[in-house]
Parts: structure tokens; C-alpha cells; sequence
């Protein structure tokens, strides 16, 4: 049973990374179901009895992909640091996961918003997920910094809105647009200072 477990787990692994390949190659919405499973080996019989369609297919990719990087996120420095340490930590943790995976930063920062309803609603539950994230580290490191204040809910929402908008500008600096082609290498380290700056700023603001 485990290992029937483990093997269904990897094939919907392949899956979402042949899905990240068509997408980087295609874009999502000319891609096709034909063009995943060629990605991923299998045949298209495999690819329905794990997925309904290319939507569920993508939201499953899109959703692992977020918990992985929120993963990142908590563990990158420790709760002692002071806290100017910490924000550059999990910074450069969170921007390098990103470098890491050229192949899918179109898929999770651009194609996934144009993918339809329940795509979209996955990506807003998500959005709250990382803002949540950034509480949790936030409050964490309040003991060892308790000129810090918490950091709010509207904040981090604003935060992780703030961010994304830097991002999407090194995959696509101009929405609608095609400025950088599906499958174009995407370097997020060179916007470490600015993010940086941003998260500082909303840390220290006071009233």
C-alpha cells in the first residue's frame, strides 16, 4: 500500500513538472494535455486518473509549489537573529528557491492568474497562506526583538501583494505583454536590497 502510495505520488510529481515544462515552453493556455504527458512520459490514460483536466492539474502543481516555498520561508535563519538578519535570511532563502526553479516561475507568478476561477481562488488562498507565513515569523522573533511590533494581517497581505508585483516584473515587466518569452531564465537575486528595504520599512513603521 506504501509503495502503491509513493508511486502514484511520484507520478503526479512528473505530471506537475511535465506541466511546468509545457507551460515555460508554450505558455499555459496553449498548452495541452498531449504536451504534458509528452513532458512527463506517461500516457494521457495515466494523466486522467490522476487529474480531471489541465486546471486541477496546474492547482496541484501550483499549491505544492507555494507549500515548498513557504517551507523555505520558515526555515531560513533562526528566531534569535536580530531581526535586521532575519528579514535578509529569509529573503535571500525565498528569492534563491525562486532562481532555483526557472522552468516554473512563469507558471506560478503569471500563467496561473490567467487559468480561470478556481485557479485564481486557489492563488488568493495562497497569497493569505504566505501572509499568514510572514506573521508567524514576525512573532516568533519578537522575543529576541521586542522593539518589533506584530506585524498585522493588513500588512502582510499588503507585503505579499508588494512583492509579488517586484517579481512579476522580472518575469514579465509589462502584464499583457510578451518581454520575456516562455522559458527565459528569470534572476530574482539582483531585487534582494529592495525587498529587503520594503519589509524593513513596514517592521518599523509607526503611526
Amino acid at each position: 500500500m506504501a509503495t502503491s502510495s509513493r508511486a502514484s505520488a511520484e507520478v503526479r510529481l512528473s505530471l506537475a513538472q511535465g506541466l511546468a515544462a509545457a507551460v515555460a515552453e508554450k505558455g499555459y493556455a496553449a498548452s495541452t494535455i498531449a504536451d504534458i504527458v509528452a513532458h512527463a512520459r506517461v500516457s494521457k490514460r495515466t494523466f486522467y486518473e490522476h487529474f480531471a483536466d489541465k486546471e486541477e492539474c496546474l492547482m496541484a502543481f501550483y499549491a505544492d509549489a507555494c507549500t515548498s516555498l513557504m517551507t523555505v520561508l520558515r526555515a531560513a535563519g533562526t528566531p534569535d537573529q536580530p531581526w535586521r538578519e532575519r528579514v535578509r535570511a529569509v529573503v535571500a532563502a525565498y528569492l534563491s528557491a525562486l532562481d532555483a526553479l526557472p522552468a516554473v516561475n512563469r507558471t506560478l507568478l503569471v500563467e496561473v492568474q490567467a487559468a480561470g476561477a478556481r485557479a485564481y481562488r486557489l492563488r488568493q488562498e495562497m497569497q493569505r497562506r504566505f501572509a499568514g507565513t510572514l506573521i508567524e515569523i514576525v512573532a516568533e522573533g519578537r522575543p529576541a526583538n521586542p522593539q518589533i511590533p506584530p506585524l498585522s494581517p493588513a500588512l502582510a497581505v499588503a507585503l505579499v501583494g508588494g512583492l509579488n508585483e517586484l517579481l512579476l516584473q522580472v518575469v514579465d515587466p509589462y502584464a499583457g505583454t510578451t518581454v520575456v518569452e516562455p522559458g527565459a531564465d528569470a534572476a530574482f537575486a539582483p531585487l534582494t536590497e529592495s525587498i529587503v528595504h520594503l519589509v524593513s520599512a513596514v517592521l518599523t513603521y509607526r503611526p
